[in-house]
C-alpha cells in the first residue's frame, strides 16, 4: 500500500491510497498511457489531457497547483489523482480529487475540499463533487471542466465559513472530552474506537496547529487519528466526521463558549 499525504502546516488537504493494483505515476508519464480507440457510444480521453486541461482551466481563474499526485492501473486505463491548490484560508490548502477510467468501469470525476481523499478502491471524499461525467460521444472536456471549476469557486465561500466557525467554536476541556464520549462511547460517530489516539493528540498536541481549544484542532485531532485505519475504514471514518461535529457547532448547541 502506498499512501501519499500532502499537508500545509501540518493540517490534511488531499490523500491519494494506491493499494489496489494501481502504481503510483507522474503527470508527465501520464502522457506514455494508451487510450483505447473511441466507439458509438463511448469516447475515451487520455488522463494527461483532463490533467493539462483541468490545470489551464484553474490557471485562467488564477489558481495554481503547488503540488499533484497519480496512481494508474496496470493496464493504463483507471487513473486516480490529487492536485493541491494555491488557494488558502486560514493556513488551511484546498485541494481536487480527479478519477477517470477509459475501461468504461466508471465516470470522470472530480471532488473538492480541505480535505480530500481518494483511493483505487472506490473511496472517492471532498466537500463538494461539481464534475460526474459518463464518457459519451458528446462529453466537451473544456466545457464540463470549467463549468466544474466555476463550481467550485462558488462553493469555497461555504466551506471558508465552516472553517472559520469551527476555529472560533472554543471548547472547554469538558466540552471536548463530552465529544469523545458521545462519538465513541455511545458509538453516535460509528466508526473504529480511537478514543485514545484522540484523546492525546487534542490534549497533548505535537503540532502546534493542534493546540487551539477549539472545535477545528478537535477535528484535525479526529483525522489525524483515523490515518492508522485501513484505507476505506479511513474514508468511510472521514466521512462521518463533519455531519457529527457540525452538530456542535450549531447555535443549538448545549456546550459552553469559553
Amino acid at each position: 500500500m502506498v499512501v501519499a499525504l500532502n499537508e500545509i502546516q501540518n493540517q490534511p488537504t488531499g490523500t491519494l491510497i494506491a493499494h489496489c493494483g494501481t502504481s503510483l505515476i507522474t503527470r508527465a508519464d501520464l502522457a506514455n498511457l494508451p487510450v483505447p480507440a473511441a466507439t458509438r457510444t463511448h469516447k475515451p480521453i487520455a488522463h494527461s489531457e483532463i490533467v493539462n486541461a483541468l490545470v489551464e482551466t484553474l490557471g485562467f481563474r488564477h489558481i495554481g497547483v503547488v503540488r499533484d499526485e497519480y496512481a494508474v492501473s496496470d493496464d493504463g486505463m483507471r487513473m486516480f489523482g490529487v492536485l493541491d491548490l494555491d488557494y488558502e484560508y486560514h493556513d488551511v490548502r484546498f485541494s481536487i480529487g480527479i478519477r477517470n477510467a477509459n475501461d468504461k468501469s466508471m465516470r470522470l470525476a472530480m471532488t473538492i475540499g480541505y480535505r480530500v481523499f481518494v483511493c483505487d478502491n472506490m473511496a472517492f471524499k471532498g466537500d463538494f463533487q461539481p464534475v460526474f461525467a459518463k464518457h459519451s460521444n458528446k462529453l466537451d472536456l473544456i466545457d464540463t471542466l470549467s463549468i466544474g471549476v466555476d463550481k467550485m469557486h462558488r462553493n469555497f465561500d461555504p466551506l471558508k465559513h465552516q472553517l472559520g466557525a469551527w476555529r472560533t467554536h472554543q471548547l472547554s476541556d469538558t466540552d471536548a472530552k463530552m465529544i469523545l464520549y458521545e462519538a465513541f462511547v455511545e458509538g453516535k460517530l460509528e466508526v473504529p474506537n480511537v478514543i485514545k489516539d484522540v484523546h492525546d493528540l487534542y490534549f497533548e498536541p505535537i503540532y502546534d496547529d493542534f493546540r487551539p481549544r477549539n472545535l477545528w484542532s478537535l477535528s484535525n485531532a479526529f483525522t489525524s487519528a483515523f490515518k492508522n485505519l485501513k484505507p476505506f475504514q479511513q474514508f468511510k471514518s472521514t466521512a462521518k466526521l463533519s455531519p457529527f461535529l457540525e452538530r456542535f457547532a450549531k447555535p443549538c448547541t448545549t456546550l459552553n463558549v469559553v
